[in-house]
Order: C-alpha cells, then structure tokens, then sequence
C-alpha cells in the first residue's frame, strides 16, 4: 500500500512524495509554506490523480519521460521522476493512479 510523507525542506518549506509499496517515489510537490497547504495538496492529488486528462506526459531535453499531475484549475501539484521510457512512465501514472486515493499520510521529521 501507497503512502504519502510529508516532510520539511532546507528552507522551512513543506513537501510530499507519494510513494509506492515497494517504497519507491512516483510522486513529488512543490513546496508548500504551511503543513496544512501540504495536505490540500495531498488530498488535491487523491481527488486529480484518478482522471488520467489530468496527467500531463512531457519529454526532457535528455529525451527522458515524465509526467506532471495538475488540478484542475491547471496548476502542477506534483511531477514524476525522469523515466528510461515511455512505458516506464505509463506504469508510473497507473501506480499514482492505484495508490493515491488510499494512500496513509505520515510526517517525516529529518
């Protein structure tokens, strides 16, 4: 089962990263300035990540894939890694599709 950690950045910032059940990031966001923007982000992902129009799939300049997850008011709330290859990042989107919407949350003190 997937879970979301929320952690605090170098510059008092608050961060997500979705990860897998094999503990493997496929989701980061943005920095956030409160703990709670951070967890509207969270649930901002369950709900945007089960419409796959709200994957956008782009391509590097090293040709490498990746995708951004938006809102729907168009704003990024969270973007994969770079992927070895398009299919790579297909599984990717399906597993942030799986795991999200249950996903436990849980606070990273560094």
């Amino acid at each position: 089962m997937g879970k979301f950690e929320i952690k605090t950045d170098k510059a008092g910032k608050y961060r997500f990263n979705l990860k897998a059940g094999n503990g493997q990031v496929i989701l980061t966001s943005q920095g956030y300035s409160s703990k709670a923007a951070c967890e509207n982000g969270i649930e901002s992902v369950r709900t945007h990540s089960q419409d796959d129009g709200n994957f956008e799939r782009n391509t590097a300049k090293d040709g490498s894939p990746f995708f951004n997850l938006k809102a729907s008011n168009g704003q990024v709330i969270g973007n994969s890694e770079m992927y070895s290859s398009e299919s790579a990042m297909e599984n990717g989107i399906s597993s942030v599709k799986k795991n999200a919407p249950s996903a436990s949350v849980e606070e990273i003190s560094e």
